[in-house]
């Protein structure tokens, strides 16, 4: 790894939790120096502007994320474990603080609906993925005959991610985790009806 793409990725691994917790608008250059104890100038000289280091920063925190559920679920066996396991990953990101400023997918959703096209096409393009992975894992639970016949994969997988994003939301925004568990042990019982 060269100097500049180690610089690169300290400016990013620095910046990432700020931008997850005050989001695209919200982060300032300053913020960004302050993180990392960079100048503007070495801010610019390996980012072209903001966008691509917000851009890179929400990759980031997507794939630290993503790392995370990947090693739950390999250590589940049956489909509704594997299941499951999305709950206790995020959980563990709500309540345990593991990414900074909650759910990167939702931050940034909601932060760059209406304002920035790219950071939401890649926000988009993180839903899909995460809705067809889920949608995978139905699929093999029909196959194998642990999920019921005639359950519709998408439906699950949609209702899954917003049982799982609407409790964030409404247990931070409440700081209430009350809220996050009682959700939660709501969609443990859709899972485990599925079959």
């Amino acid at each position: 790894m060269t100097k500049a793409e180690k610089t690169k990725n300290y400016i990013v691994e620095k910046t990432a939790p700020i931008f997850n917790m005050k989001g695209y608008a919200g982060t300032s250059l300053n913020d960004i120096t302050a993180a990392t104890g960079l100048t503007k100038g070495s801010i610019y000289g390996n980012f072209a502007n903001k966008d691509e280091v917000a851009l890179a920063a929400f990759d980031y925190n997507l794939n630290s994320n993503v790392k995370k559920i990947e090693a739950a679920v390999s250590k589940s066996r049956s489909t509704k474990s594997k299941l499951l396991a999305y709950i206790a990953v995020y959980e563990s990101v709500l309540v345990d603080g593991i990414t900074v400023g909650g759910c990167p997918v939702l931050n940034t959703a909601i932060d760059a609906d209406d304002t920035h096209p790219a950071l939401r096409e890649k926000v988009l393009r993180a839903v899909l993925s995460w809705k067809k992975g889920i949608s995978s894992l139905v699929t093999d639970g029909i196959n194998n005959g642990e999920i019921t016949a005639g359950t519709d994969p998408e439906q699950v997988a949609l209702t899954l991610i917003a049982m799982i994003e609407g409790a964030i939301m409404i247990s931070r925004l409440t700081n209430n985790f009350d809220h996050w568990h009682s959700i939660m042990n709501s969609l443990k019982k859709y899972i485990n009806s599925l079959g």
